[in-house]
């Protein structure tokens, strides 16, 4: 009941863009993770092409981001916003409306690239609307997404009884509805004329060293939010030989993030300053993978010990998602505080590069971890896990220590033009 009435406290607009994020997680989730056994099983294409695939779409997000931010910082945030939803529409109609490998690349390319528009565009248009309720603000939004990856791979495993291009068509039909929601409600905004040109955006977001040092200090928390997908999944399955027993991950999480995400951030925002509660979130994301550790590689004898054996593997994601709470609403606050606000799209747009980037490289080393942890050294990615959320952790305190995070100003509501 506490998020219901902390969601009518804030204006239309920021209502309208968690439910987006609600209707964006719900719409991704249901489809991009059936994407790879679509191409696999249904179409015969050999890993090497779903690979391709799966990779173009990675590739066209995550090095387009720049592209999304500098667009919502010159376009408006909103018709960013709006364009974005309206490719993913389009490239999830492709996806189920063509077989071919050029029709499946084109459809991977315009859903990568809608992701790169109104993901920063989003965060851009929140973090200006929300003025001093910016931490609120993206905790909501934290519980919406949430909610939405919950939903996503419940509903695309019932649409999945029908066939692949169910599931397609609906995310492509959620998307729809989101743009044309938009189009109708989300307030236009003034956007205020630059002083230069976007290269020169660039290299005042990039020459930021306070900035860079902080985005990639988040190579920890990207890094271990993707565990929730790969290794904690796949160390329940272990734990207790039960496939079901991956659902159980997901769903203590959501628990979790509804009935606690507000309190955490309200709590932890009257008690000291951003820097040092993002250090104690990563953290505590680290620390998170040492209860799984303890029973990595061994093997069920039963129903009760699978109980048993699944206990600290539930624990570890609790605590991983405990530290997500803490450290994401306060990390999303304070990007907008390195710059000048006129760049706020940009600076989310490079810190999603940069992050995605170190992630990846963070992911190789788990997935490197989790490969040579079968021949007898089972705790070696969980321990991989500790050592990424520590060494972030200790990255954030000495920004924080050494005074180069911002410190806290209020954002300036533009009026409605």
């Amino acid at each position: 009941m506490k998020t219901w009435r902390e969601l009518r406290g804030f204006p239309l607009a920021i209502r309208l863009l968690l439910v987006n994020q609600l209707g964006v997680n719900t719409g991704f989730y249901l489809l991009i993770p059936y994407l790879a056994t679509h191409l696999g099983e249904d179409l015969g294409m050999s890993a090497a092409v779903v690979g391709i695939v799966l990779g173009v779409r990675n590739l066209s997000q995550q090095g387009l981001f720049l592209i999304g931010g500098s667009a919502a910082d010159r376009l408006g945030a909103r018709n960013v916003i709006i364009a974005g939803c309206a490719v993913r529409t389009a490239g999830f109609a492709l996806f189920a409306l063509g077989d071919g490998l050029p029709v499946l690349l084109a459809a991977s390319v315009l859903s990568g690239l809608a992701g790169a528009l109104f993901n920063p565009a989003v965060r851009a248009y929140l973090a200006r609307e929300a003025g001093g309720r910016r931490a609120e603000a993206f905790a909501l939004f934290n519980v919406f997404a949430t909610t939405g990856a919950l939903i996503g791979p419940l509903l695309g495993s019932a649409l999945l009884l029908v066939d692949f291009r169910a599931s397609a068509l609906t995310a492509a039909a959620i998307f729809a509805v989101l743009t044309v929601a938009q189009a109708l409600v989300l307030p236009a905004r003034e956007v205020e004329p630059s002083s230069g040109g976007v290269l020169a955006d660039w290299r005042e977001v990039v020459g930021n060293r306070a900035f860079l040092a902080f985005a990639l200090a988040m190579v920890g928390m990207f890094t271990l939010e993707n565990q929730l997908y790969l290794l904690l999944p796949a160390g329940a399955r272990r734990a207790t030989g039960w496939d079901g027993a991956a659902g159980l991950v997901f769903l203590v999480g959501t628990v979790a993030n509804l009935a606690l995400q507000l309190r955490v951030t309200r709590a932890l925002k009257r008690r000291g300053s951003r820097g040092r509660w993002i250090g104690v979130g990563l953290a505590l994301m680290g620390l998170a993978f040492v209860p799984p550790m303890l029973v990595a590689g061994a093997s069920p004898g039963g129903r009760g010990t699978a109980v048993l054996y699944a206990l600290p593997v539930l624990a570890g994601a609790l605590l991983l998602y405990l530290g997500v709470m803490a450290a994401q609403p306060f990390v999303m606050d304070l990007i907008p505080g390195f710059g000048r606000p006129e760049l706020t799209g940009t600076y989310f747009g490079v810190f999603y590069v940069v992050s995605g980037i170190a992630a990846a490289v963070g992911n190789t080393a788990v997935g490197w971890a989790m490969d040579t942890g079968e021949g007898g050294a089972a705790w070696l990615p969980w321990a991989c896990c500790l050592c990424f959320g520590l060494a972030s952790a200790g990255g954030v305190a000495w920004l924080h220590r050494t005074g180069a995070l911002p410190a806290r100003t209020e954002p300036v509501v533009v009026a409605a033009a």
